[in-house]
């Protein structure tokens, strides 16, 4: 389960809260991670707390940005791949390399759909591409390589961004030689009531592991409420604490 909130007393240098909470399986139920994202990571980097429900304690945790491996995510993900890239930029130089047309996920209302399971979807080696969609769109091509003093575990990565929104549709990721190594992919489609642009389930193709790792199945969840509101309080680590116990 995830959360989100946009008020905070330091709003300065302040994008968003977020917190996640894993619900299954057993062994892992119980772990929250709370993060509070800033928009200029380089002058001040996002915080963050996880909770142990083994040791029920709530700690300060560093290790929530770059190429670190994201929770709950079996080794297939990093946390700069949340929402196909998050976090600071500084590692890389980006070049934008220009528009291409390129048949990329896209009004993925099928795949949104409360009519199907998460059997329907998940399959062994990808998605049911029955239910996924494609179309050709214009996208805008940027391209990252990693620079020569900075580490991390991709040197290169390709985006394509749709012309409309500049959400990120597709990532190709390339390994430190050069050979392409993973593949995400943003299934989106059009929030009317909000109104925004954003994706239903990010799916990563690992290439090499021949296994992938989708994100935001919701298919049998509650629709997201756009409405509800939430306030800073619920987004400290003494709630973080108040929640394990």
């Amino acid at each position: 389960m995830q959360y989100y909130a946009q008020e905070h007393p330091e709003k300065d240098n302040f994008l968003f809260l977020y917190k996640q909470r894993i619900t299954s399986p057993s062994s892992m139920a119980g772990e929250v991670l709370l993060v509070h994202e800033t928009a200029n990571q380089v002058k001040d980097p996002r915080r963050a707390w996880r909770y142990d429900p083994g040791r029920r304690r709530a700690f300060r945790t560093p290790t929530v940005a770059y190429d670190a491996p994201a929770l709950a995510s079996d080794g297939l993900s990093t946390i700069d791949n949340f929402d196909m890239f998050s976090g600071s930029p500084d590692k890389y130089n980006w070049e934008l390399k220009g528009k291409k047309e390129l048949f990329v996920p896209y009004n993925a209302y099928h795949l949104h759909s409360d009519q199907l399971s998460y059997d329907d979807i998940v399959r062994p080696g990808h998605i049911n591409q029955e239910i996924a969609r494609y179309e050709l769109h214009r996208v805008w091509v940027v391209e990252a390589t990693l620079k020569e003093t900075k580490d991390n575990i991709y040197s290169r990565r390709t985006f394509y961004l749709d012309e409309d929104s500049w959400q990120a549709l597709l990532v190709d990721h390339y390994d430190e030689q050069g050979e392409l190594w993973r593949v995400a992919e943003a299934h989106a489609l059009n929030y009317y009531e909000v109104p925004v642009l954003w994706t239903t389930l990010d799916v990563i193709h690992d290439l090499k592991a021949k296994r992938y790792i989708a994100f935001g199945l919701d298919n049998q969840e509650s629709m997201y409420d756009f409405s509800k509101s939430m306030n800073y309080r619920q987004f400290t680590s003494s709630a973080l604490r108040r929640e394990g116990r």
